[in-house]
């Protein structure tokens, strides 16, 4: 890729190849710790190993010795890093100057080292003993009610640790879980539980072999998960169909050339991955799904038996309101929605109709709208008009991000825990806990800005600067007494101190877990509902860490003094959380024993088999009641906008200024924009802009501005633009969420754009 003046060009190569295996060699050099990183990669993903911290791909049953991919590098080598942010550290550097720094200088400072107060007096981070921080913590929590407590979950926590944590917030009195699902994943758990009674997706990696045709929808695995592109590779090469729908070019969706292939490293070949790409406007996934099922549905008049009546009979409820809603809507109205033509739509339907066993794959593309959950029931409709659920080589994928962000939730994370879990918990453990439905992440921000909660626990992540509207989110978070992060490296929600500020930091996924019983090891859930051991081995990056689960414990016995649960037992030997697991949820039934199997087990998963423990005992139908954009917007002629990630990024974690699939170089004050919707605005490469938030009048947001971004013109759908988070959360609305899950709309952003004051052209 040859740069130019203004760091901003278009990539040509495949994604993966000698590009990838460059980056991950600079990457390791930056972080100065070249042998520890070397022993971390060997262990990555391997039986006896640890899990990768990035994302939640699963692991294949014939690993290859190094199980990695680039940005999984990136994710271990930003946590063995040499770098310290030490005490000294904290010293030289007071809280204001700290949040003048930009989010990547934060965290490359490297891992923290010691439990750390904010002190007001010298507006510094200051060193405390364990005990105190505990004793202290404790007694304020003592003093708030328990619905005044929000209990934050990142998805890296361990199902351990995340089970402990559930059970002192609990025990406590409260059911505050604002997690990070809820940022990402919620419309998925709410659309596919309502769809086929389980919130999680049906198919396995052997899947895949399987498949006929994988339809990969709103995701961009090149980045985002790259491991996913290896078994992509095996589908194309086999000679299974892929067809992606997504409103920008991604090259993790075009070509890819596997690193850990002689041949096609040695001759610069690459395998091609998706025949057809459908490149929808930004928000429009319902109404183009909608076009297809609409296509289907007139293929099936002129051959009968596209749709797969006999399924249909048999296993779901809800069709025929669906067919008459496809009947009634317009192809007018169907094509604006959808930013494609009717003929491009109905050419999907006639490659779908032409295969039997197809796997639709997801990501954030489908759930971060205003609808998200109405988008992933449009799919699931799809699949179910030609039987493609409960067998082999068919059913839905969504793409989970974080490492363990699904297991979280399946051991407890969640606002609204159902009557059997309370019974058994309280059973197991002898205490009581609240039925009262608690909160989940945008429902706690804005208990914290109305003052109705007071405290903030987080397990990790970066809450703040992941939620929407910082203009919202910052201040409200200065107005808490109280906030404790568990963390591994300084991020800015840190800084945003209180009364009362502790920093407490935690081991790594790749370090040594060491308690009473000797070296332990943690279990994670992929993806696809396979639990697995994870066990780490390198020296930890500091002897005062302790590991989220012995934090968990200190908290709990600092804060419930007269409490009946053994934490200490349990932290002893980990193996005893899992026998509690076990006792609560039933799914775990042989945990300890499973977890001794290479690769672990999977949780069982009914809708794999064609059980549907829906009200009907069917899978259902739902028809799509709203649309994702306001007609006004469209109508305007304005855009509506999407953030994504760089390439040299992971959720908020900024790993470089780089983001090479998409020509980006040093930058991250960049938007994408079409050739056409460049065009028709008079804009050209380079062109510096604001752009500004419209409100549901299509009324400029003066409060919602992000200034002078840099104009990069990609090949995109119809009325679309994206842009860098968490850079454009300025951009979004605490107030604009899927109203079934409430989770932010990140991805489908109302806006119009001006020639930045005092810019000139390129």
């Amino acid at each position: 890729m040859k740069k130019n003046i203004q760091g901003l060009d278009h990539y040509e190569g495949a994604a993966g190849g000698w590009g990838a295996v460059k980056a991950c060699a600079s990457y390791v050099m930056t972080q100065k710790s070249p042998l520890r990183d070397t022993i971390a990669l060997f262990k990555m993903n391997q039986d006896k190993g640890f899990d990768c911290p990035g994302c939640a791909w699963p692991d294949p049953e014939h690993r290859s010795p190094m199980e990695l991919c680039e940005n999984g590098v990136k994710a271990v080598s930003w946590e063995t890093t040499k770098k310290k942010a030490s005490p000294e550290f904290f010293a030289r550097h007071t809280v204001k100057a700290l949040l003048g720094w930009s989010d990547y200088a934060l965290e490359n400072q490297g891992r923290l080292t010691h439990p750390m107060k904010y002190d007001i007096i010298t507006d510094t981070f200051q060193p405390v003993e364990w005990e105190q921080a505990f004793a202290e913590i404790g007694g304020i929590m003592r003093g708030f009610a328990p619905e005044q407590v929000e209990f934050y979950t990142s998805g890296r926590t361990s199902n351990e640790a995340a089970f402990l944590y559930q059970l002192y917030a609990r025990e406590y009195g409260s059911n505050n879980f604002p997690d990070c699902s809820n940022m990402c994943h919620s419309p998925t758990g709410t659309g596919l539980g309502s769809s086929i009674g389980i919130g999680k997706g049906t198919v396995e990696l052997s899947d895949f072999d399987a498949a006929d045709l994988v339809i990969c929808v709103g995701h961009n695995p090149g980045t985002n998960h790259p491991r996913m592109l290896a078994t992509l590779r095996e589908v194309a090469r086999r000679g299974g169909r892929i067809m992606s729908v997504n409103p920008m070019r991604e090259r993790g969706l075009e070509r890819f050339s596997f690193p850990q292939s002689p041949k096609e490293m040695l001759t610069g070949g690459h395998t091609e991955l998706s025949e057809d790409y459908f490149q929808i406007r930004i928000g429009g996934d319902a109404w183009f799904f909608r076009g297809v099922m609409k296509a289907l549905l007139a293929l099936d008049a002129q051959q009968p038996g596209v749709i797969d009546r006999d399924f249909i009979t048999n296993h779901t409820s809800g069709f025929s309101e669906l067919a008459e809603d496809l009947r009634r809507l317009a192809w007018a109205d169907i094509e604006r929605g959808a930013g494609l033509d009717r003929q491009t739509i109905v050419s999907f339907a006639e490659i779908y109709a032409r295969h039997e066993r197809v796997i639709i794959s997801y990501g954030l593309g489908i759930t971060q709208h205003r609808n998200g959950t109405q988008n992933v029931q449009q799919l699931i409709n799809l699949l179910l008009m030609r039987g493609n659920m409960g067998r082999k080589g068919a059913g839905i994928c969504p793409l989970r991000g974080h490492s363990n962000v699904q297991g979280d939730r399946s051991v407890g994370i969640n606002e609204a825990p159902c009557e059997d879990f309370n019974l058994r918990l309280e059973q197991y453990f002898g205490i009581t806990v609240p039925r009262a439905h608690g909160r989940a992440s945008i429902e706690s921000i804005k208990a914290i800005e109305s003052g109705e909660s007071r405290a903030l626990i987080c397990m990790g992540g970066n809450l703040a600067v992941a939620m929407p509207e910082p203009q919202r989110t910052f201040p409200a978070m200065r107005k808490l007494d109280l906030q404790v992060h568990v963390a591994t490296k300084l991020n800015r929600s840190h800084l945003l101190v209180c009364k009362d500020s502790w920093i407490l930091p935690a081991l790594g996924r790749s370090e040594r877990d060491v308690q009473a019983s000797g070296v332990q090891s943690v279990t994670v859930e992929d993806s696809m509902s396979m639990v697995h051991a994870s066990t780490g081995g390198l020296k930890p990056a500091s002897r005062w860490l302790m590991s989220e689960p012995a934090i968990v414990a200190g908290l709990a016995r600092a804060t419930l003094p007269n409490s009946p649960v053994k934490w200490e037992e349990m932290v002893g030997d980990y193996r005893l959380i899992r026998h509690a697991i076990e006792a609560v949820i039933p799914e775990f039934y042989h945990y300890n024993a499973r977890i001794e199997a290479p690769g672990g087990f999977r949780l069982d998963n009914p809708a794999s088999r064609g059980e549907y423990r829906t009200a009907s005992g069917k899978a259902t139908f739902h028809v799509c009641t709203i649309e994702a954009i306001a007609d006004a917007c469209l109508s305007s002629g304005e855009l509506i906008l999407a953030t994504i990630r760089s390439h040299d990024q992971y959720n908020t974690t900024i790993y470089g200024l780089d983001d090479r699939y998409r020509g980006v170089t040093g930058r991250r004050d960049v938007i994408f924009l079409s050739p056409e919707e460049a065009s028709q605005r008079q804009l050209k490469q380079g062109d510096v802009v604001d752009v500004a938030a419209l409100d549901d009048r299509g009324q400029v947001c003066q409060q919602r501005v992000m200034h002078r971004q840099t104009v990069h013109i990609v090949p995109m759908g119809t009325k679309s633009i994206a842009a860098y988070l968490p850079e454009a959360n300025v951009l979004l609305s605490l107030d604009a969420v899927d109203e079934e899950s409430l989770t932010p709309a990140y991805k489908s952003v109302p806006v119009t754009l001006f020639k930045s004051a005092g810019a000139h052209d390129a």
